[in-house]
């Protein structure tokens, strides 16, 4: 939500705050607000598809300086887009805007895209550090702003809409709260964070004491997230504002001055509405009427006790009742164990693939990830293989079908995808999707991992935390188009080794002692990201590619929590750094010593060496080399070919190109 041109009026005069010192406090914070601030802020470059790690050492900071100032703080998420799709014309028209900002990117423009996979990574970084969170099951600013009243504390966000909620405590924007200077404070009181907080009283006394009631029915008229401002143009095209402030004369802002001036006169918001419709021609008025009315009502604090779910694990809301969801999805959904994708795929029959800095030129990078999301639509839509069975009144020939909105070159489009057609016994009325979780758990591992087209067996060497984005990389080298050269395969598995040396030097086990060679290869590493690059161009395909495997990751980490995690969750902050990435895959382009960044650790060369033997032998041996050579190049490759197939232990030798195959043929589940 937001209302059209409020934060830049506000922010402009500056005059509509009161200086506040956070500390010894409850502090409700609206998560999306927070994860896009730290986002935008720790960034490096943001062409490269996202760097986790330092995004979540942000994280950490932030609730560090709370901590140190005693601010106990809840964060509240948005959820799915809820059973009324109310804001669909406005969440396209912010896709388009991520497009136009994707494509600037990837043509050496500057600005901003959020990486794809930053609110998994903020997810998981709340659930390390011990902060309290939920996921709404939609919108969560009447719930933000439900709890705080109850809480009779702050609201941190930053979003103009708390400008408009009636707040006990009041609405601090993250862009004047500063948690990096954190003061001393003088006496007993403690360390506080300086912010500033949002004046209600100050707004409305600037406009001849407008009626706090009225604010509302301004955000509605002025435009925001849930209404259509074209359907009130006649009322501004007849309506004589104060100050000559008519639509075209100053812009925006002088039409939101002149209407919160013209809404001064009213007494309650009821008034103010029959004068709003008098403007207007006598078959629209009624319409019109619901639809202020109903989007004034978006600012009234919900009344879902959050609370509860804080202090019982309990959440409750009239929506989700209605939506009649299984409760362990409902509960998943809100301890962000599933994500709103999944909700939105199972009320809407409809997604958002959020587009990346990928190469406009070649199909959406999502598509890869097709047939992963065909099997989650399938599991989340109760599709079988043995719909001929189906009884008369319930026999379909037509599988069901989700909307997704997905990039076709450089524009938004809307796509119908049919769900996948899952083994029997999945389907059936032995396991609904409220039964899913009773499935046995290495049935839905079976699944995940035909799915991704590997064996449990192939995965036993790998680390168990890696055996997830091992099988993604497997299923994304045997279905990405064009396809992935071996210096892109080799990066990416530098870098997770590298996130694996990070992890075991910086938060090593205490039960083992951390060697001292993994200590030397890990210093060694950051003297080599000390050096300067010596080739800075920026690889447009090589880029898509990795966008495909976050793609791929995205879909796979979906699926494996809809089965209830059969494989252990990876840890994103440490598994993916688009910069390290791609600087990896320039060098070794030009330097193949690269590969022995980590010799220095023979526990990390093992790894790499095993991680790279195991996802090439998913590939026939030849994968790798191109299609035209000379007769002395097809030589040359020959031997090494021979050479590197001694190398190479081929754990699956049978394993078939997983996007030409019945991926489910030899699936089946046990009673």
């Amino acid at each position: 939500m937001g209302v059209q041109g409020l934060t830049g009026f506000v922010e402009e005069r500056g005059t509509f705050f009161t200086e506040l010192r956070v500390r010894d406090t409850r502090l409700v914070i609206d998560g999306s607000s927070l994860y896009h601030r730290l986002c935008f802020a720790s960034a490096a470059d943001f062409r490269c598809g996202g760097d986790y790690g330092p995004f979540a050492a942000a994280v950490g900071d932030f609730f560090g300086s709370l901590r140190a100032c005693r601010v106990a703080p809840f964060v509240v998420l948005d959820g799915g887009r809820g059973a009324e799709d109310r804001k669909l014309p406005t969440l396209r028209g912010r896709a388009a805007e991520r497009l136009r900002a994707a494509h600037g990117l990837s043509r050496g423009e500057g600005g901003c895209l959020v990486p794809l996979l930053t609110r998994e990574a903020f997810v998981q970084a709340l659930g390390r550090l011990g902060v309290p969170f939920v996921q709404c099951f939609a919108e969560a600013d009447r719930e933000i702003a439900g709890l705080a009243n109850r809480w009779g504390c702050p609201v941190l966000s930053l979003d103009s809409d708390f400008c408009v909620f009636d707040l006990a405590a009041g609405y601090c924007p993250l862009s004047h709260f500063q948690w990096r200077s954190v003061c001393p404070g003088e006496g007993a009181r403690g360390c506080y964070v300086p912010a500033r907080c949002f004046s209600v009283e100050k707004f409305c006394k600037h406009f001849g004491h407008l009626n706090k009631s009225l604010l509302p029915l301004f955000a509605a008229m002025n435009g925001n997230d849930y209404i259509d401002l074209a359907a009130l143009e006649v009322f501004f095209s007849k309506v004589r504002l104060p100050r000559g402030c008519a639509a075209g004369k100053g812009g925006k802002h002088a039409r939101l001055q002149g209407l919160l001036r013209w809404l001064s006169q009213f007494a309650e918001p009821t008034e103010a509405v029959d004068s709003v419709l008098k403007y207007l021609k006598k078959h629209q008025r009624e319409e019109i009427r619901e639809l202020l009315c109903a989007s004034m009502e978006d600012y009234t604090p919900s009344d879902v006790n959050l609370e509860d779910f804080f202090q019982n694990g309990k959440y409750e809301c009239e929506a989700a009742r209605k939506a009649d969801l299984p409760r362990w999805v409902l509960d998943a959904l809100a301890q962000g164990k599933l994500a709103p994708f999944i909700s939105d795929a199972l009320i809407l029959r409809s997604t958002f693939l959020h587009v990346q800095v990928e190469n406009m030129q070649r199909p959406s990078a999502h598509s890869t990830a097709l047939p992963i999301r065909q099997v989650i639509y399938g599991l989340l839509l109760k599709v079988s293989q043995n719909t001929e069975a189906a009884s008369p009144g319930q026999q379909t020939n037509e599988l069901p079908v989700v909307c997704e909105f997905d990039r076709f070159q450089k524009t938004l489009k809307k796509t119908f995808v049919q769900a996948a057609s899952l083994p029997t016994d999945f389907c059936d009325d032995h396991f609904p999707l409220e039964k899913l979780i009773e499935v046995p758990m290495s049935c839905r591992q079976m699944l995940l991992l035909e799915t991704l087209g590997v064996k449990m067996s192939f995965l036993e060497s790998i680390p168990s935390h890696l055996q997830l984005p091992t099988a993604v990389t497997c299923y994304w080298i045997c279905c990405s188009e064009p396809k992935v050269k071996l210096h892109q395969l080799k990066a990416l598995l530098l870098m997770i080794v590298s996130g694996e040396l990070h992890r075991i030097t910086n938060d090593p086990d205490p039960t083992l002692e951390c060697a001292e060679d993994d200590s030397i290869a890990y210093n060694e590493f950051l003297k080599w990201k000390e050096k300067k690059l010596q080739n800075k161009d920026f690889d447009l395909d090589a880029a898509h590619s990795f966008c495909q495997w976050q793609c791929c990751l995205q879909m796979g980490l979906y699926l494996n929590q809809l089965l209830c995690t059969p494989l252990s969750e990876p840890d994103l902050t440490r598994l993916y750094s688009g910069t390290l990435v791609h600087r990896l895959y320039q060098e070794l382009k030009s330097t193949p010593s690269v590969e022995n960044l980590f010799s220095a650790s023979p526990k990390m060369t093992r790894l790499y060496q095993v991680l790279l033997n195991s996802v090439a032998s998913t590939v026939s041996p030849d994968f790798f080399q191109n299609v035209t050579k000379t007769k002395s190049e097809s030589c040359k490759k020959k031997k090494a070919s021979n050479k590197r197939k001694k190398t190479i232990r081929c754990v699956i030798p049978e394993t078939q190109h997983l996007c030409n195959v019945n991926r489910f043929a030899s699936l089946g589940v046990d009673d």
